[in-house]
């Protein structure tokens, strides 16, 4: 590892002045960020849903491109586990998955595309954390999936642990808790490294197949995304630790309380269609045969339900969703769980009956 870091210390002598440069970056990005927030919460205040609803779609911001979660193919399709919450959304309000825009958004722009009112919604990766939640003026609350930071290593470095680490180049992406995140682990446990920091995904990845630095460090679904786009994935490991909590999920910003509760409600949706043994081949037969009262609120066949109504949208509010993208197993498996490319056990993802955090308020 010595040898490894040592190799790459004239690159790491760029990067200090490439990390100031960022992080002034970083400073405009708040301060831009600070600037539209009162033209955001304005934005929001004025009814998102009469907006989304004479406009057609629901504009949701995704990543620029993460395998697994959200990419686009030749033809422009995107999918991917956040795409499916964006048509989640879209089939609550227009009964209708595919009424929605993509647009890609990298880690430093995402947030000024949300607070200026560009996207609806943010479906991209991102944490919850405090600061967000407050001085960003966005609100949080569903959490899609859990996650924590990891490291991803080639194996020819013979590294069983991230303790090991100490004089390593390290990839990692700017604007981001995971660059926070690797400085406080690193400080902690009293290690030496060097960043290599890079603005967009698309430049991390390329400078980790390189070998421009020792250690890829991100969210463990992203490390499991990007170890299948290099050249060799088998020559590379995911060390065990996980170093942070990252609760990941949509986003909305303040000042519009029943919009923010549509886009909770649509990922909830999808946890308690599992819970029941709900899916989308089997939806239509449960809607029409049983004769459970939760079921029937949930699906929106019990006469007196104002479930829907109440959020401003119809009463097959939860059945539209689960009829557009299945429920939240149907959507991890099919795009990040066992039988897919990326093969990501469910974990803390299972739901709580299963030993997971995944749990839905009650729909009633």
């Amino acid at each position: 590892m010595a040898g490894a870091a040592a190799r790459l210390n004239p690159i790491a002598g760029k990067q200090e002045k490439k990390v100031g440069k960022k992080m002034n970056n970083k400073f405009l990005s708040v301060a831009i960020g600070a600037a539209v927030l009162g033209f955001g919460a304005s934005a929001a205040s004025a009814a998102t849903l009469d907006d989304v609803k004479a406009k057609g779609f629901v504009q949701c911001g995704v990543n620029t491109g993460l395998a697994g979660f959200a990419a686009p193919d030749a033809a422009g399709n995107w999918t991917g586990f956040d795409v499916d919450y964006c048509k989640a959304v879209a089939a609550a309000v227009f009964g209708d998955a595919t009424k929605v825009k993509y647009t890609p958004t990298t880690a430093q722009n995402r947030f000024t595309a949300l607070q200026s009112g560009e996207v609806d919604l943010l479906a991209r990766n991102t944490t919850w954390t405090i600061s967000r939640d407050t001085s960003l003026g966005f609100n949080f609350r569903y959490v899609n999936y859990y996650d924590g930071q990891g490291f991803m290593v080639p194996k020819s470095l013979n590294v069983k642990s991230a303790l090991e680490l100490s004089g390593a180049a390290v990839c990692v992406q700017s604007g981001t808790t995971t660059e926070l995140n690797l400085a406080d682990y690193f400080k902690s446990n009293k290690l030496e490294y060097n960043p290599v920091v890079f603005e967009k995904l698309e430049e991390v990845n390329a400078a980790y197949q390189a070998g421009r630095c020792d250690v890829y460090t991100t969210d463990q679904s992203g490390l499991y995304a990007t170890r299948l786009a290099l050249s060799n994935p088998d020559e590379h490991v995911i060390l065990p630790e996980i170093i942070s909590k990252e609760p990941l999920g949509p986003a909305v910003r303040q000042g519009d309380d029943q919009w923010f509760d549509i886009v909770t409600w649509a990922g909830y949706a999808l946890v308690q269609a599992e819970e029941f043994g709900i899916t989308q081949a089997n939806i239509d037969e449960i809607k029409g045969s049983s004769e459970n009262p939760d079921v029937k609120r949930f699906l929106g066949t019990e006469a007196d339900t104002k479930i829907g109504t109440d959020l401003g949208l119809t009463n097959e509010w939860a059945y539209n969703v689960i009829k557009g993208v299945g429920n939240y197993g149907e959507v991890f498996e099919r795009n990040i769980g066992e039988g897919s490319p990326l093969k990501i056990a469910r974990g803390l993802n299972a739901l709580w009956s299963k030993g997971g955090l995944q749990y839905a308020p009650p729909v009633r």
